[in-house]
């Protein structure tokens, strides 16, 4: 009798937390797709989003640059904010990213990440997600305002109609703080956090190499070695 499992590499599941505020988080996505992109289990590779906010007291539209925020909100000065600018945007050019800090327009989330919710149960959560990165870091997109996210959904598929009254009735605002208690129950204190089959967790924009490594690490993991519990007689190469 052999004992064993069958093959479950249809069951795994990649979790990732993150902020569409977040330029590491864009660096990060594309790292991972680059590292499943050929993956012989891809198809059966699940990636679902799930909300972060890293600053939830931003208020709907801030009156600054980004440079101005973030030097009021680390402490720090204005020119070496920039500074930090240019390494974060030399990153994303290597993963084929044109970040314009310069456009970029600094606004609280919450809505955004509402809208993500309704584009998940809608199927198109990773193209929302894509387009709502591509535009506050690529093309100077206010991701607090209802107008520009209605149009997201929209060019993403969604019913504008249905955005517009998701978004003014607040129906996903728990479903954005449920996944903010789970990253808080389980240790997130920064973004990009994947977690792999709820497993392993990779935290930061790590190198596609890495993301695959521990992919396959736990892909190996859930379809152990046959394990034979019973011997008996047997024939080999060489004769019965």
């Amino acid at each position: 009798m052999i004992r064993g499992r069958p093959d479950v590499a249809a069951s795994m599941q990649i979790d990732i937390w993150s902020d569409i505020a977040c330029p590491w988080c864009y660096i990060g996505k594309r790292r991972l797709e680059t590292a499943l992109a050929d993956h012989p289990h891809r198809d059966d590779i699940q990636v679902t989003w799930h909300s972060y906010q890293l600053d939830p007291s931003l208020p709907k539209h801030y009156e600054g640059t980004e440079a101005d925020y973030l030097a009021s909100r680390k402490g720090m000065p204005v020119e070496q904010v920039r500074e930090m600018f240019g390494h974060v945007a030399e990153q994303a050019a290597g993963e084929g990213l044109a970040y314009d800090f310069d456009r970029l327009v600094v606004a609280n989330s919450a809505r955004a990440h509402e809208l993500l919710h309704l584009a998940k149960e809608r199927g198109l959560g990773d193209e929302v997600k894509e387009a709502l990165l591509s535009g506050h870091f690529e093309h100077g997109l206010d991701i607090g305002d209802v107008d520009a996210l209605a149009r997201v959904g929209a060019d993403a598929g969604l019913d504008e109609g249905e955005v517009r009254a998701a978004l003014a009735d607040g129906r996903y605002k728990a479903a954005v703080a449920s996944d903010i208690d789970m990253a808080r129950q389980i240790g997130v204190t920064g973004v990009p956090f994947v977690v792999v089959d709820m497993k392993y967790a990779v935290s930061g924009a790590q190198p596609p190499e890495l993301f695959r490594e521990v992919v396959d690490k736990a892909l190996a993991e859930r379809t152990p070695a046959v394990q034979v519990v019973q011997s008996g007689d047997v024939c080999g190469p060489d004769g019965c």
